[in-house]
């Protein structure tokens, strides 16, 4: 009972900031009074209800996802596995740290006008969300597995422990910490490095090439609803991996031999 009045709380109370923000758009859209520089609220809401009675909206929105999501796993895939390597072999380390580096200071439009030059326009965003997370994924898994607690480790070769169960008990539940912050800091930077992708290599379907044609045609309305369009989808995301990943770091804390 308790728990539901907290939630209820916190559902009024985020509502109450949403009106808030809504109203002070409101009140800057009646200061500058131009609805080519900032619609305002109703004309924004009334252009995504049209928008989302179009087949096309719903096929641009789930392409996007599909980009996201493959650019996504193949970062957690790759990440996890050259960082789990990087952590015991320091020749692998001292390889893929440079490339690591200069992927996290090379601004993504570069990468993006390269990728342009190299894959179509489909695999484009799938190409820089893949390159924008890995480093995030790379990095904390090696930050996980250096700092697992090495006492423990001591006490399980003194004690003769398999090495499935040290995995399992004592590595799993060290990394799972840096794992999940490096998914939900990498999904939201993947989510918008994927938008941007799209809105230089401009696929047929996708939220990107939308944002584009609405900025080329000076449809405000229209580019403010697909900018809203875009944070709910990376709220969405961001909520449901990171309540998956809380659920299963719950059951790893407790370290039983």
């Amino acid at each position: 009972m308790k728990r539901s009045i907290i939630l209820d709380k916190k559902n009024i109370s985020r509502l109450l900031v949403f009106i808030f923000w809504m109203i002070v758009w409101e009140i800057v859209y009646l200061i500058i009074n131009r609805e080519i520089y900032l619609p305002s609220p109703f004309h924004v809401l009334m252009k995504l209800s049209e928008m989302i009675r179009l087949k096309s909206f719903w096929l641009s929105v789930m392409l996007s996802m599909k980009r996201v999501v493959i650019g996504f796993v193949l970062s957690i895939i790759i990440g996890t596995i050259t960082g789990i390597a990087s952590s015991f072999n320091r020749y692998i380390y001292q390889i893929l740290y440079p490339l690591i580096s200069t992927i996290k200071s090379t601004p993504v439009m570069s990468f993006i006008i390269i990728a342009l030059i190299w894959f179509s326009s489909d695999n484009v965003p799938i190409f820089i969300c893949f390159l924008m997370c890995i480093p995030i994924i790379w990095t904390n898994i090696v930050t996980g597995i250096r700092n697992v607690d090495d006492k423990l480790l001591e006490m399980a070769h003194v004690y003769d422990v398999k090495k499935s169960t040290i995995l399992r008990k004592i590595y799993i539940p060290a990394i799972i910490p840096y794992f999940s912050a490096a998914c939900v800091t990498a999904l939201g930077l993947g989510w918008k490095s994927m938008v941007a992708a799209e809105v230089l290599s401009n696929p047929k379907y996708s939220i990107g090439s939308n944002l584009y044609n609405a900025k080329v045609y000076l449809e405000s309305s229209e580019l403010f609803a697909w900018t809203f369009v875009v944070v709910i989808l990376s709220m969405i995301f961001e909520y449901f991996f990171g309540y998956a990943i809380r659920n299963i770091t719950a059951r790893k804390k407790v370290v039983k031999w």
